[in-house]
């Protein structure tokens, strides 16, 4: 590769993510479950245990850039750290590992990053879209054709609505009717900030949750990008994955093909959020997109590498 090198680290509240690559290529993606937002729903603080293990991951990805020759880094942070007032304890080391400050993007950043990465490779005809990344910690939806034009983020992902509503194993049912139930609630929030809703031709699902689902329907034994970027999950197969997750004991849970076992505690929850979409908005299913807010990064940092 013949332009500079750029890369993103996305720090989630579930993973922590990395995407290296130049205006024509990406070279390495990587993706690590380290739930830095584990307990921060309850406690407001980033847990000493979930630092580490996130800050080890950071170690490994500052010496793959070293590898590539990385010339330009961005490194953000989101719902988790949003939400931390400790944020710092993670921040200061973080800058230390990598030689960038993380940057706390705001609900409405991310929606739009999810946007552009997620929407670069789609036909503007299959427009208007909306875009649906589920973390875990919020919720972002953006909307546009051929560019960004309004999004919102909503406090519910994998990890907080199971640690705050699926108590059990397997969750009862009194638990999911009450997730789904604040799930509508929340979605009417959406619906409001977004009025151009009813325009969409185009729902767009990114990220693990999406991803998860549709390597669950596929019966995917390894994970194979190919195989589930672009792929249509329909409303029916959706439901039809969640009910089998919902029922099921994470021991074995874990026993499904394209299911991770490090996702296997907080899937159910993510199923939540992904039907109670469907089902709000009344769509028939949605694409399942690989690319998303990391590919946006990647873009924004490639775009300023390339800017004399």
């Amino acid at each position: 590769m013949g332009s500079p090198i750029s890369a993103a680290i996305d720090c989630g509240t579930n993973s922590v993510r990395l995407i290296i690559g130049d205006e024509s290529d990406v070279v390495v993606r990587d993706m690590r479950i380290t739930r830095l937002g584990r307990g921060v729903d309850a406690t407001g603080e980033l847990a000493p245990a979930a630092i580490e293990g996130t800050l080890a991951v950071l170690r490994e990805y500052r010496e793959l850039c070293d590898h590539h020759g990385v010339s330009h880094l961005r490194v953000t942070a989101t719902s988790a750290a949003r939400d931390a007032r400790n944020r710092e304890a993670f921040f200061l080391p973080a800058f230390e590992i990598l030689g960038v400050e993380p940057e706390l993007l705001s609900g409405e950043e991310e929606a739009e990053l999810s946007f552009l990465g997620a929407t670069a490779e789609l036909d503007p005809a299959l427009g208007p879209f909306l875009v649906v990344d589920i973390g875990g910690g919020s919720t972002e939806f953006s909307f546009g054709t051929e560019r960004f034009q309004r999004g919102v983020s909503i406090d519910v992902g994998c990890v907080r609505m199971t640690e705050r509503f699926l108590l059990h194993d397997p969750p009862l049912p009194e638990e999911l009717s009450n997730c789904l139930g604040v799930l509508d609630q929340h979605l009417e929030d959406v619906v409001r900030a977004i009025p151009e809703i009813a325009e969409v031709k185009t729902l767009v699902g990114v990220a693990g949750t999406f991803v998860t689902v549709a390597a669950v329907e596929l019966g995917l034994v390894a994970y194979e990008r190919s195989a589930t970027h672009h792929f249509e999950l329909t409303k029916a197969a959706a439901e039809d994955v969640f009910r089998t997750l919902a029922s099921e004991s994470i021991a074995d849970r874990v026993h499904n093909p394209g299911l991770s076992a490090d996702r296997a505690d907080v899937i159910v929850g993510g199923c939540c959020i992904l039907v109670a979409v469907l089902r709000h908005l009344g769509v028939a299913g949605c694409l399942v997109s690989e690319s998303d807010i990391l590919d946006g990064l990647l873009a924004s940092v490639v775009s300023g590498a390339s800017t004399p």
